[in-house]
């Protein structure tokens, strides 16, 4: 199996898990196989850069004098806020050679800015998938995955979601078996997949600013399996459904029947992952009430039915 070289890009201002996490992954791949891979930092010029934490990165050589790896990965940060002409175009003209690419979180910005990701299907942060679609509007944003594959090219969201994409990555570079082991030494769950939500829908959704509407929210996560329909939810905040309707959309940012749809799913998901109970038992308690209605919508959010969600994420137990 040929060594592949993980090169990744350091500059001012960049998000130390940005480049920690994904690392970490790839160093921990290439302890239980090694030989599999070859880890490289570089700054444009070979100098120390200073994390948007504070940490002083240390590269180990300078961009230009770096041939052309096989994963070339660009973290994000504060730094990706300011533009510099000279990383665009070293990776303008270099990005095309990697034969696969990869941003973390706004590294995304990084590779937009080169034109890398024209004609692309691309994620970033969330906060910053409104501007990145304004200001390159040939990319197309999808903000709701934790990453997205396009080709030999994959994006991450925030942060943390560079190391579900690392795993991925190393699961798909060597097997499965590597990448939960490695998982588990980070303690980490190597079962989040890409389409999964960025965030929950209690997170998604912003809390009402009035009490009897941040009652609702919070009766709807304890209770997905009640009546949720708009008028029972407007009678418990003692508003008309009309008035209900206008007010949590106003409030939370979402409408009434798309929160109640991500807090079902997300109950559900949970209960494929960390339990035992069978499909018939868990679209009952997450207020689907059919394993039918259940399997359409995992299928239109996830892009697999409950079964196989449960066979491709449900954490693996360790061998004893």
């Amino acid at each position: 199996m040929p060594q592949r070289t993980v090169l990744i890009v350091l500059f001012d201002g960049v998000q130390s898990l940005d480049v920690t996490g994904p690392l970490e992954v790839f160093a921990g791949a290439e302890k239980r196989r090694p030989g599999s891979y070859r880890i490289r930092t570089a700054s444009l010029d070979g100098a120390p850069v200073r994390t948007s934490s504070g940490l002083t990165l240390v590269p180990d050589a300078a961009l230009t004098g770096e041939g052309d790896p096989h994963t070339l990965l660009v973290p994000g940060g504060q730094g990706t806020r300011l533009p510099d002409p000279d990383l665009t175009e070293w990776l303008r003209a270099h990005g095309p050679r990697a034969e696969r690419l990869v941003s973390v979180c706004t590294g995304a910005v990084r590779l937009a800015q080169a034109g890398l990701l024209d004609g692309r299907r691309a994620t970033t942060h969330w906060a910053y998938c409104d501007s990145l679609a304004r200001n390159h509007p040939a990319v197309d944003i999808d903000p709701d995955p934790i990453y997205v594959r396009d080709g030999h090219i994959a994006t991450s969201a925030g942060v943390t979601s560079g190391i579900d994409l690392a795993l991925a990555l190393v699961e798909e570079d060597l097997d499965r078996e590597t990448a939960l082991t490695v998982a588990r030494h980070l303690v980490v769950f190597l079962r989040r997949p890409g389409n999964q939500a960025q965030f929950s829908a209690q997170l998604a959704a912003q809390t009402a600013r009035r009490e009897p509407l941040r009652e609702v929210q919070r009766w709807i996560t304890e209770h997905p399996d009640t009546d949720l329909s708009v008028e029972a939810l407007a009678a418990r905040a003692l508003l008309s459904p009309r008035h209900f309707a206008r007010a949590f959309h106003a409030e939370t940012g979402m409408t009434p029947g798309r929160y109640v749809d991500r807090v079902r799913l997300e109950h559900a998901r949970r209960l494929l992952e960390d339990t035992a109970d069978g499909v018939e038992e868990i679209s009952r308690a997450s207020g689907y009430g059919t394993p039918e209605a259940m399997r359409r919508a995992f299928v239109k959010a996830l892009g697999a039915a409950p079964a196989e969600y449960r066979r491709r994420f449900r954490p693996t137990a360790p061998a004893r």
